[in-house]
């Protein structure tokens, strides 16, 4: 099935492509109404920053954690982060989180267990109602589908289809794990199919995958996931804790190890091209021009 997305619009604000969805290494969730973790995030160094006002926010405590937004993103914005907000779903009280938090312009809009087109594009109209009414320019608002059952991660790409807000989707862990009767486990082998599967339609919906959230409290478990992640083309991981961030971040960076062999691919490749050879043998390896590109990706990756 061939996806067609919904051209970008032309009248895009320019923050919208400050740090292309491949450069954001870290998605850090937190609850919307704690101060201290507030505080923790701000400091940790993800490239972005996510108040939950979904299943990290009791009920009693959604109307003070809207309230805290204007401040708590300022201050995220202040840090270098991209500003996330994870709302309740349109069904429950997400318009509510949406009308509050719209006035604070977060540069993202998370959506819970995002499982259908029909959810984007009720969010897609929603969003753009607001920036109408706030002077925002419209379009500059992203909307990260949150892909945590079964059906959401079948659906990904008629998900991504549904807005030209869609940039990237976000995989489940904890709620996926329970919606597909699996044990969680700390090596999370339960959810090894639902991860290859997503990173898979998500790269055909050309939209950048970020990799499910390690909900365990070690720093050693954190970064193994997201090397395993990361051999398997993921480039983006999300995280629950802030002294995940730095650790995380530097797994998911190429080491300059591997840049300099990526550039010596590249040098080579090129060299045997200009002598009119079609690849060349590199470390036992034959150079052709997939692994070349990707070489090339990886150098420019840094």
């Amino acid at each position: 099935m061939t996806t067609h997305r919904p051209p970008i619009p032309t009248r895009l604000a320019a923050r919208r492509f400050e740090r292309s969805p491949e450069l954001r290494r870290t998605w850090l969730f937190g609850a919307g109404a704690d101060a201290a973790m507030h505080t923790a995030m701000t400091r940790s160094g993800a490239d972005v920053l996510i108040q939950d006002l979904e299943d990290f926010t009791p009920p009693e405590r959604r109307a003070e954690a809207r309230a805290l937004a204007p401040s708590l993103y300022q201050r995220w914005r202040e840090a270098g982060a991209l500003v996330c907000a994870r709302i309740n779903t349109l069904e429950s009280v997400g318009y509510i989180d949406l009308q509050a938090i719209m006035q604070a312009r977060p540069d993202i809009i998370a959506y819970p267990k995002a499982a259908s087109a029909f959810q984007v594009r009720a969010l897609d109209i929603a969003i753009t109602t607001h920036e109408a009414a706030l002077g925002i320019e419209r379009g500059a608002i992203e909307i990260l589908p949150v892909c945590e059952t079964a059906l959401g991660v079948v659906n990904v790409r008629e998900i991504a289809g549904a807005s030209a807000r869609v940039r990237c989707a976000l995989l489940g862990a904890e709620d996926l794990a329970a919606d597909l009767g699996a044990d969680r486990t700390r090596e999370a082998s339960e959810l090894d199919y639902a991860r290859s599967r997503f990173l898979l339609e998500c790269r055909a919906a050309a939209i950048e995958p970020v990799d499910a959230p390690y909900t365990f409290c070690d720093v050693e478990g954190a970064v193994a996931e997201a090397r395993r992640a990361r051999r398997l083309g993921y480039r983006t991981k999300s995280l629950v804790r802030p002294e995940h961030v730095q650790a995380v971040h530097g797994a998911l960076v190429p080491t300059d190890v591997e840049i300099a062999h990526a550039r010596r691919l590249v040098a080579q490749f090129e060299a045997a091209r200009a002598r009119g050879e079609d690849r060349v043998l590199v470390d036992g390896l034959w150079i052709e021009v997939p692994t070349y590109l990707n070489a090339k990706r990886l150098v420019r990756s840094q």
